[in-house]
């Protein structure tokens, strides 16, 4: 079963999520701003969402953490929940 780890900032609106990707394009903390700007109880963690397998999290989701370049900051990524960065820490393809 393929297993994946990744870090994320879920916001609210997409406006928000492009400001936070440019911040961290030009040098920001991924994990300073997903403390600061988080929705997700993650966002204490520095947006950690830990190790899952395929299927776990929603759709829209899973198709980037497994699809996406290891390390390479993905978003917005708009779910039920809100807009997501994603970053794809491990894989095991």
């Amino acid at each position: 079963m393929k297993k994946a780890a990744a870090r994320h900032i879920l916001v609210e609106s997409e406006e928000l999520c492009v400001s936070l990707k440019d911040q961290i394009a030009n040098g920001a903390n991924f994990a300073d701003l997903a403390k600061e700007h988080s929705t997700c109880p993650s966002g204490k963690g520095g947006g950690s969402l830990g190790t899952f397998t395929q299927g776990q999290m929603v759709p829209e989701f899973d198709q980037v953490v497994f699809s996406a370049p290891l390390g390479e900051v993905q978003g917005p990524v708009q779910t039920q929940f809100g807009y997501h960065l994603i970053e794809v820490t491990m894989r095991n393809d």
